[in-house]
């Protein structure tokens, strides 16, 4: 996640036991786990290798699934507000205006990365619904993977601030409806900031607009 290997690059085992300074055996089992999030692929003969990037389908089919689960989230999150659950969100909110506040780097991404996650991880443990717990984190590693795109667009950190601070005012004001709608926005808006990352890796000099 913090771009050490990049997206399809082998994860040899030997090489990583050297370079760890533990034996194989752990690092088969960790690989074999971090298949099963989508952050690292297996291919008979092939052996492991970095996740590749999302394609346009992916990310389409990523922000449609989180469009139908998140926003109902939000809802439930909403008829359970606590003030211990605000103080979460802010924090969050504050850490994503520190890194859009500054210059952006790989040593800033992983901030932004465990703040995003945070934020949308304590709504979902908040909407007291554990079935929809669990619907998101079975998206846990494919959601990462939609992070990663953040390296490419620079500025989702200042976009995801203003976005998390329209859900997190709705829960202030006691309004389930309007933070699943602002959340549907959010959620929707950074998909297609992905595809037009995507499309700029894609074809670089060329600028799109993905509606």
């Amino acid at each position: 996640m913090d771009g050490t290997r990049g997206a399809g690059e082998p994860l040899n085992i030997a090489t990583l036991s050297r370079e760890l300074d533990v034996s194989q055996t752990p690092i088969r089992e960790a690989l074999a786990r971090l298949e099963h999030t989508g952050l690292v692929r297996r291919e008979a003969l092939k052996g492991y290798s970095v996740a590749p990037l999302f394609t346009e389908n992916d990310l389409l089919s990523l922000r449609a699934a989180r469009v139908v689960l998140e926003p109902a989230m939000a809802v439930e999150a909403g008829r359970n507000v606590t003030a211990a659950f605000l103080n979460t969100l802010l924090e969050t909110i504050e850490v994503l205006d520190a890194v859009s506040g500054s210059n952006t780097d790989t040593r800033t991404f992983p901030r932004f990365w465990s703040a995003d996650e945070k934020f949308h991880t304590a709504i979902a443990a908040q909407s007291g619904n554990q079935f929809l717990a669990m619907a998101y984190s079975a998206l846990g590693g494919q959601v990462q993977r939609f992070r990663l795109f953040a390296e490419l667009g620079t500025s989702d950190a200042r976009f995801a601030a203003i976005e998390h601070r329209r859900i997190y005012d709705a829960f202030v004001r006691n309004d389930p409806v309007d933070a699943a709608e602002q959340m549907r926005r959010h959620v929707s808006d950074a998909g297609t900031r992905a595809l037009k990352d995507l499309g700029a890796l894609e074809h670089p000099g060329v600028h799109e607009i993905v509606h």
